[in-house]
């Protein structure tokens, strides 16, 4: 199947989104040093796999669920595999369908979702991703309203790759992370992080694997490419929930022992947060509720070669 490219267009940038391929990005450019310089990897245009997208939303959960499903409200919830090759259900379902999109300005795009049960899985809602074009950067944000009878647990998540330059770096205030074993389920949390972990220090993008969800995160980041003289600093604001704002405190690191780009997403919950104490940052929804996130990606094109 062809997927065609949706542009938007202002202040330097372009980006392009993908609505049939998962409501997923294809690419996102500034005008630097007199080109177009991709802020995310990005999409080859050829492949159906999500995984080559410059990003995508994950909804109306993120990242993989254990046990083949969960308990709620006194029952068990069976939850499928989804991706070909993934022991777990991984990232919801919301980047397995397509989108429809309006752009009701020539710098912003909106793509809508009306889900029920996708693949035979639990969840019904109705879903939102907005992408703003703005002085600084980008103002994207995504939103699930529940539309099952049932309450259930959500969570929301971002998914975008980075190119990786050998001086490339992430930077982010966390208080820990939760080490698994051969796989990314987590075994245990920990607040000594190994040393080319230690995300408040800039750590490199080059490195040992690191698939693992961080804590403590207080919703700021930068990722930097000294050699470039460009970075990216992202904000996410409170989650905007029935019951109030909640804080961020989750992100996530993947860093593949080769390749030409690395993941930082900004998460809700932690992975596997359904088996785990007290369900961290997981948000239960009853019909007609409304979870939301708001990131503001701002670029800075004056980091020192």
């Amino acid at each position: 199947m062809k997927h065609d490219i949706a542009w938007i267009e202002g202040h330097g940038q372009r980006l392009g989104l993908v609505p049939t391929l998962g409501g997923g990005v294809a690419e996102w450019t500034v005008r630097h040093g007199g080109v177009d310089t991709h802020l995310w990897r990005p999409w080859n245009r050829v492949s159906d796999d999500r995984y080559t997208l410059a990003s995508f939303a994950m909804l109306p959960w993120s990242n993989r669920i254990s046990g083949g499903g969960f308990e709620q409200g006194g029952r068990f919830i069976p939850m499928a595999v989804n991706r070909l090759g993934e022991p777990y259900p991984i990232h919801g379902d919301g980047w397995l369908q397509a989108w429809d999109w309006q752009r009701p300005q020539i710098h912003v795009a909106e793509m809508r979702l009306q889900s029920r049960h996708h693949g035979g899985n639990p969840y019904a809602y109705d879903a939102l991703q907005r992408f703003e074009l703005v002085a600084d950067g980008l103002v994207q944000t995504v939103a699930v309203t529940h539309r099952g009878d049932a309450p259930m647990p959500h969570g929301l998540g971002l998914h975008p790759w980075f190119p990786r330059t050998p001086r490339g770096t992430v930077t982010a205030r966390v208080d820990g992370t939760w080490l698994s074993g051969a796989d990314p389920i987590p075994t245990g949390h920990t607040h000594e992080l190994p040393a080319d972990w230690n995300l408040t220090r800039a750590a490199p993008m080059h490195g040992s694997f690191i698939d693992n969800g961080f804590s403590g995160w207080d919703g700021c980041a930068t990722i930097a490419w000294p050699e470039r003289g460009l970075s990216l600093q992202l904000t996410m604001d409170p989650l905007t929930t029935p019951r109030g704002p909640l804080a961020p405190a989750y992100c996530l690191v993947y860093r593949p022992a080769q390749g030409e780009a690395f993941c930082f997403e900004p998460i809700t919950q932690p992975i596997d947060a359904f088996h785990l104490p007290g369900r961290p940052g997981l948000v239960e929804l009853h019909h007609g509720e409304t979870l939301m996130c708001r990131v503001h990606w701002r670029i800075d094109t004056g980091t020192p070669s």
